[in-house]
């Protein structure tokens, strides 16, 4: 059975479809069948005439196609050798780039060491500038030992003498600056934020300061900006005494670390953020303290008054009402015809009721003393409470925020002992001032009583 071609089948149909079309119409206008046949032959004239003219055009265009496949295959012909020639070439200049990068090692030799220091003294350079101060007076110097680093981190470009000795000069001019105290002017961002031109004082490579305040630079931003929290007033007091020096020699609180120590010194917190961390306990303890301490001084200064005028009344035989040791004598002028037992009962009863008068109020400060240490205490468990609360609940894995809770916990200990420590030396030196002018009464009734029974023997 013959194969046929599906596309080759419909084209058939379609023609003979087309040639049917076709006789049917010209049967229709045909009036007999001779006129019919000569119309059939006339279209089979006119069919083979088109089939030539078709196979014509096929035979022209299958030249030109047969031109165009030459062309094409020449051209890859001539791919092919342009490939094959630059391969041979490739391979031939990678023999001749071994070839000199071995003669270029050899003769390189211990240059390419001193360029392997070069390139990581330029690196660690770098990042020395990039902390130092003096880079807020002269910027812009690790751009060249960047650029520096890099392009001898390539094998294709090495220093040249103008880079060494540019690299030789960055750092000469480092250590020439890190021993002089210069003063420039810049822009300083404030602890507020405002930013102004003022002038800066640079003290070698380690601090800044401007209008008594120490300063830091931001390399990030390439910006000098005011410390957010100063130090205690002793260092501020240096870097004032600095900017008002007149060429002489003045004392300064330095950073030797370019900043480290100062910004961790600038973190502890001063007396009244202390204070502040004992809380409630803690102000509680103070206000006590403070009660205490008004105690005390009213007591000082009214046995002050009290021991001048038994003093003088020590030297004078006239006894006055105005003082404890007058009161006492009075009673022997008011019973002048007592006996010695009588006498002595009396100017007891009279030294006794001077007693209360002297040592008033000092049991209150004997009190504060003891009860002092003793809130404090309180605070500390309270706050070693709240530490260990936080440590349930976050772990142990933040040794600050323990060693903060606790911290805070012994304030309250620290300022109990505080108060308490000069209230006992306040009560022990009032104690013994009341002690004395009352030993004086005794001494002085004692004195008396013997006088009495002397005249009465």
């Amino acid at each position: 059975m013959p194969f046929f071609n599906k596309s080759a089948v419909k084209v058939i149909a379609s023609g003979l479809c087309t040639l049917a079309l076709a006789g049917t119409a010209q049967a229709q206008q045909a009036k007999s069948l001779d006129e019919l046949l000569s119309q059939l032959e006339q279209g089979k004239i006119a069919q083979s005439k088109q089939n030539q003219q078709r196979e014509a055009e096929f035979l022209a265009k299958r030249a030109e196609q047969d031109a165009m496949l030459k062309q094409v295959n020449n051209e890859r012909i001539e791919q092919v050798t342009l490939s094959t020639t630059l391969e041979r070439n490739y391979q031939e200049n990678e023999v001749k780039l071994a070839n000199q990068a071995e003669a270029l090692n050899k003769r390189m030799g211990e240059l390419k060491e001193l360029f392997g220091v070069l390139q990581q003294v330029a690196g660690d350079t770098k990042s020395k500038f990039q902390n130092s101060v003096i880079s807020a007076q002269i910027p812009g110097r690790e751009a060249f030992l960047d650029d520096l680093a890099q392009s001898m981190g390539s094998t294709s470009k090495l220093a040249s003498i103008e880079d060494i000795e540019k690299l030789w000069f960055e750092l000469q001019r480092e250590m020439t600056e890190s021993a002089k105290v210069a003063k420039f002017q810049r822009q300083v961002v404030k602890a507020d934020g405002e930013s102004v031109n003022t002038e800066v004082i640079r003290v070698g490579n380690f601090n800044l300061i401007s209008n008594g305040s120490y300063l830091e630079y931001i390399n990030a931003t390439g910006s000098v900006a005011e410390l957010q929290r100063q130090p205690s007033s002793r260092y501020l007091a240096t870097a004032s005494a600095l900017e008002s020096a007149n060429n002489e020699q003045v004392a300064f609180a330095l950073d030797p670390t370019g900043g480290s120590i100062l910004s961790l010194l600038v973190q502890a917190p001063n007396n009244q953020e202390r204070i502040e961390q004992g809380g409630t306990v803690g102000y509680i303890i103070l206000a006590i303290g403070a009660i205490g301490l008004l105690i005390a001084l009213e007591r000082f200064v009214s046995l002050f008054l009290i021991g001048r005028k038994v003093n003088r009344q020590l030297k004078n035989d006239q006894a006055t009402n105005d003082n404890p040791l007058g009161r006492v004598m009075l009673v022997k002028e008011q019973n002048p015809s007592a006996d010695v037992d009588t006498l002595e009962l009396k100017l007891s009863e009279s030294i006794l009721r001077e007693q209360p008068k002297l040592s008033s109020k000092l049991t209150m400060i004997k009190i504060i003393s003891v009860v002092a240490p003793l809130i404090g205490l309180l605070g500390t468990v309270t706050g070693m409470i709240n530490t260990f609360q936080a440590i349930t609940l976050f772990g142990t894995g933040d040794p600050k925020l323990m060693a903060g809770g606790i911290s805070q916990a012994l304030v309250t200990t620290v300022l109990g002992l505080v108060v308490a420590i000069p209230m006992v030396f306040l009560f022990t030196m009032l104690n013994t001032r009341s002690r004395n002018i009352i030993s004086i009464l005794q001494q002085q009734s004692a004195g008396i009583i013997a006088e009495r029974s002397e005249k009465g023997a």
